[in-house]
């Protein structure tokens, strides 16, 4: 019998997906399952990695909290963001990748039964670690429309604040690439402050935008500065998923208690891959802007190939969601028919959010180039009408 943490637990999808994928061992199949990416990680970066293999000091335990000139990069890197300045040697540490970042804050700002804010759908990841640190997830929906996701601002209005002790929020989102404008993270600001909350801010993807879209930090909001914990990461927009490396940048008191967290959880971060991030970081080309105008590029390809399906086009991020239930499936179903009959890989929305998600599989374009996602309208058609 599993112990009670983990009655609410649920399995993500991408596992099993990437796993049946993987044992067909066939290369025409369409690999839209996971968060893997085709587009290279920025040259120096991996020079600095090869260069840091055969380095001593790259193979130990210390500094617990990071190295220097990784810290002091990502302490900057968030200052720019938020147009705030943040003390790298008390308001910034490094984590072994941003979800255990973001699992540590959440240890270090939640006491059993603290309810947190979330989107609906969200990445069912995140939902799991507020569930193991105790906490409650709150959800306030996305509604889907042709011209992308929405937040709801009526539905968000009518969310008590007094239980709610921490916003869990992203932009771009995942899995639906929804982004937020000013007038969205306008009224979530606005919420965390009458729940006086934390703003748990998941920047991974935040400048990976579609559409001229600008990035908007929520710590540039009025009075926002001591309640906003930025948790970034490497993997996504550095396309340096291996090196699990990501950073927690806040106020120093809190800092101060995720930083006591770390040394009790993971310990250390990959000490060969953090002078190699600090090295992409401040890189004069990160290759950023490349790879969104690539993933663009990739969304309006699929975009216009499913037109006879309903897609909610995303505004960033690697992944998009398409409705299936118009066609007569919910999301496991259209999975299943989606590898058997098309060969595309595609993880179904299941615990992805509320019971509607059932309805939505989940496209990730960040791994397959334009030449092999043309024609991908024919294989829906063939598996699913």
């Amino acid at each position: 019998m599993s112990v009670s943490r983990l009655d609410h637990i649920s399995k993500i999808g991408v596992e099993q997906m990437g796993d049946l994928a993987d044992s067909l061992a066939d290369t025409e199949v369409l690999r839209l399952e996971n968060l893997d990416t085709n587009i290279l990680p920025p040259a120096s970066a991996v020079a600095f990695t090869q260069d840091a293999i055969i380095d001593d000091k790259a193979n130990s335990y210390l500094p617990f909290l990071g190295l220097d000139p990784m810290r002091q990069a990502a302490a900057n890197l968030v200052g720019k963001r938020s147009n705030q300045e943040y003390d790298w040697k008390t308001e910034c540490v490094i984590s072994a990748g941003g979800l255990s970042g973001i699992f540590n804050v959440l240890l270090a700002t939640l006491e059993p039964g603290d309810e947190v804010l979330l989107t609906d759908p969200t990445y069912v990841g995140l939902i799991n670690r507020v569930r193991l640190a105790g906490g409650v997830p709150r959800f306030v929906p996305l509604i889907p429309t042709e011209y992308g996701w929405q937040l709801d601002h009526e539905a968000l209005q009518k969310i008590d604040p007094v239980p709610v002790k921490a916003s869990l929020l992203m932009s771009p989102s995942m899995p639906t690439g929804a982004v937020f404008n000013q007038d969205d993270w306008q009224a979530l600001t606005e919420f965390c402050q009458r729940a006086n909350c934390w703003l748990i801010n998941d920047s991974a993807m935040e400048r990976i935008l579609f559409d001229d879209r600008k990035v908007i930090h929520p710590a540039t909001f009025s009075d926002m500065r001591d309640k906003v914990i930025t948790v970034g990461s490497a993997s996504k927009e550095y396309r340096m998923i291996g090196w699990r490396v990501g950073w927690v940048v806040g106020p120093a008191a809190i800092v101060a208690d995720v930083a006591r967290v770390s040394i009790s959880n993971v310990v250390c971060q990959t000490g060969i891959a953090m002078g190699a991030v600090a090295t992409a970081i401040t890189a004069d080309d990160d290759g950023i802007a490349a790879s969104a105008t690539e993933l663009q590029a990739r969304r309006d390809l699929i975009i216009e190939e499913l037109h006879d399906f309903d897609v909610i086009p995303p505004h960033g991020g690697w992944s998009m969601l398409v409705d299936v239930s118009s066609a007569g499936y919910d999301g496991a179903t259209a999975s299943r028919l989606l590898l058997d009959n098309a060969k595309i890989a595609a993880t179904p929305m299941v615990n992805w959010g509320g019971p509607h998600c059932e309805k939505y599989v989940r496209l990730v374009f960040s791994n397959e180039n334009l030449q092999r996602l043309s024609g991908i309208g024919g294989r829906f058609r063939k598996a699913l009408t």
